[in-house]
């Protein structure tokens, strides 16, 4: 139901209220000054004095315009407006009774009469402002149905802005009536006659049964993300929404919707605390370098890009086949560029010729080899077109670094490499086989040649790391697309575990590797707890208010083609070495010999380019001994295998 429009006090009747208030104060000013003696009072000639207090006041009122403001929305303004008027009301009206002594036997406004007439006069006026505040408060307060009850985290300024101006709102659906204290100090306590409650359990259950509470605001500049996890999970368990608003600082003032509330995303909860670039070398391997990115436009090419703007590049080269995309991430990037060339670059990594010609054109001294496709199901069933664009893209974008001299080629890779049960993790596992054995082969071409020749020029380095959040056709864009639908939730398994990790943090991890790097390594990046996709779920349900299994079911589809249950980051006879970063560690894969390799890479590619299904997935197990095909077509092949 739209509600109308609150009725806002003519300011013409305001300023008869005023100009009646001033002629009263006067009045009562001369009554107080002589003890109510009515006899006295009338030598002041009363009547006289109360038109010129009348006229005076009419004069300045009009000229500092205080009948202007709205009454409701009385401020600290108003009443300096209402204070200075009031005090050159009372400068004038000393000046009139003094400057008419020498005609009159008396002074018609004594010192002690405007005295007493300024505090009259100021309570009055203010009196009436603040008791119609106070009316229009109250029937704001008044309980109406379907109002929700909520509190506000935190009981600083923003807490406080925020209360108000939900408080102001004659629209607004829901009535704030507790606090809760980050720190216990401020439990037991009020603020303008509210509760203040402490986040812990027993006081967030007291605030819940006491102010019947169905809603908790936050301020998105508090809380870090595991405080917040656990304020979640136990405003969860008590059936209390909780809504994050936009900072203070970013508020449009002065409209109806300037408050915007959004439910607390998974992220915010998953996110962690981002990693610290502490290699210095990396801003002296990027400023004023041409930089090329494959695979731009894409959800980890994209904030890569947005990254490398902070180390000062000469160019970056966005390369990518998506024109739409592409576009808007030129759009995007050139607003924040700060004078860096930024070069959109449509091309396919498949298509030698075109790549070649941007390695002429812009010589990049780096590259990020982000193109790739990712989605296991699609790749099971299109095998040759996963070859053809991981594989055969990431070789000739390899050995055109070699040919034209980059001085480090990194590749980003996936924990689908490791023990691969699809065709995806297959494709990206040898494609870290073809550019890791190619490095080793360059670093011994070059130590057969002697010292004088250095190192070799290009240096391959890879990354390798689990799901990242809301990145394209991942589990959580497709469970919020299915969420605004009111359900159902598919989910393949109930055991199914994925690794999480934000793409702010995986991108990083790309850069830091990427600098640290000599050539040849495989990184991984300590990625914490896996969570199982299921839990996810309930917990995406439970943030929106809802009840998994009553309001919104989850249900069970089965293990797709080539998915696992687990993914892992290292291969069973892998282990790992410490870096400088706690974070990131190098992973020890066994070597393979270049010529071998690349003779069976050219064999696989020959394959997929004439699109023979399962010959080239033969030959990829050929390659990759421990992939090991499940819920797939091709597990025909393994039979007679030994599972690793």
């Amino acid at each position: 139901m739209v509600r109308s429009s609150s009725w806002i006090t003519p300011s013409w009747l305001i300023l008869l209220l005023d100009l009646g208030c001033s002629v009263i104060a006067i009045n009562i000013a001369f009554l107080l000054r002589l003890n109510f003696d009515l006899e006295a009072l009338m030598a002041y000639a009363t009547v006289k004095t109360a038109a010129i207090v009348l006229g005076v006041n009419l004069c300045l009122s009009l000229l500092l315009r205080t009948y202007r403001g709205i009454v409701r929305y009385t401020s600290l303004a108003d009443i300096g407006r209402i204070a200075g008027l009031n005090i050159t009301s009372c400068l004038i009206l000393f000046t009139i009774g003094y400057s008419r002594l020498p005609d009159m036997e008396m002074n018609i406004f004594p010192i002690s009469v405007i005295l007493i007439n300024f505090f009259v006069s100021s309570f009055l006026l203010l009196s009436y402002r603040l008791l119609a505040k106070w009316i229009f408060r109250y029937y704001k307060k008044t309980p109406r149905r379907n109002r929700t009850r909520a509190a506000i985290y935190y009981t600083g300024h923003s807490s406080m802005m925020l209360r108000k101006a939900i408080s102001d709102d004659p629209a607004a659906d829901m009535q704030i009536t507790a606090f809760l204290a980050a720190t216990n100090s401020h439990a037991g306590k009020s603020i303008e006659g509210l509760p203040v409650y402490a986040s812990r359990k027993g006081q967030l259950f007291k605030m819940v049964k006491e102010g019947n509470i169905s809603l908790l605001l936050i301020p998105n500049d508090h809380l870090d993300p595991a405080h917040l996890n656990d304020l979640v999970e136990e405003c969860m368990a008590l059936n209390i929404r909780v809504q994050k608003i936009i900072p203070v600082s970013q508020w449009t003032e002065g409209t109806s919707n300037s408050i915007e509330l959004k439910d607390i995303n998974i992220e915010d909860l998953l996110e962690r605390s981002v990693i610290n670039i502490k290699n210095e070398q990396l801003n002296k391997d990027l400023k004023g370098k041409s930089i090329l990115v494959t695979g731009a436009a894409g959800s980890i090419g994209s904030e890569i890009v947005r990254q490398l703007l902070n180390y000062k590049p000469s160019v970056i080269v966005l390369c990518d086949k998506a024109e739409s995309p592409l576009h808007e991430l030129e759009l995007e990037i050139a607003e924040k560029s700060g004078g860096i060339q930024v070069i959109p670059y449509i091309g396919n990594v498949c298509d030698r010729v075109r790549m070649q010609q941007l390695f002429d054109i812009y010589a990049p001294a780096v590259v990020y080899h982000a193109a790739a496709y990712k989605h296991v199901p699609m790749m099971e069933k299109n095998p040759s077109i996963a070859v053809m664009n991981n594989v055969l893209g990431t070789k000739i974008v390899a050995e055109l670094s070699v040919d034209y001299g980059v001085e480090k080629f990194v590749m980003v890779s996936t924990d689908k490499a490791v023990n691969p049960t699809n065709v995806m993790g297959a494709s990206k596992r040898i494609a870290e086989i073809f550019t890791q054995s190619f490095n080793n082969c360059l670093s011994e071409k070059y130590q057969k040649m002697g010292p004088i020749f250095g190192a070799p020029p290009t240096r391959f380095i890879t990354t390798r790391f689990g799901n990242v959040l809301g990145s394209n056709g991942s589990v959580i864009p497709r469970f919020k697309q299915q969420l605004e639908k009111g359900g159902p939730l598919t989910v393949t398994h109930p055991e199914i575990t994925r690794y999480f990790m934000t793409i702010p943090e995986a991108c990083q991890l790309v850069l830091e590797a990427g600098s640290m790097g000599q050539g040849g390594e495989i990184f991984v990046f300590d990625m914490g707890q896996p969570m199982k996709i299921a839990e996810l779920a309930r917990k995406m349900i439970r943030m929106t208010g809802k009840e998994p299994g009553r309001d919104v079911q989850i249900i069970y589809t089965g293990l797709r083609p080539g998915e696992k249950l687990y993914e892992e980051l290292l291969n069973n006879a892998e282990n790992t070495l410490p870096t400088y970063h706690e974070k990131i560690m190098i992973a020890k894969v066994r070597a393979s010999d270049f010529t071998e390799v690349n003779e069976q890479v050219n064999q696989l590619i020959e394959s997929a380019r004439k699109h023979y299904l399962t010959p080239t997935v033969a030959r990829m197990k050929q390659l990759v001994p421990e992939f090991i095909s499940k819920n797939s077509a091709y597990e025909e092949l393994d039979k007679g295998k030994m599972i690793i």
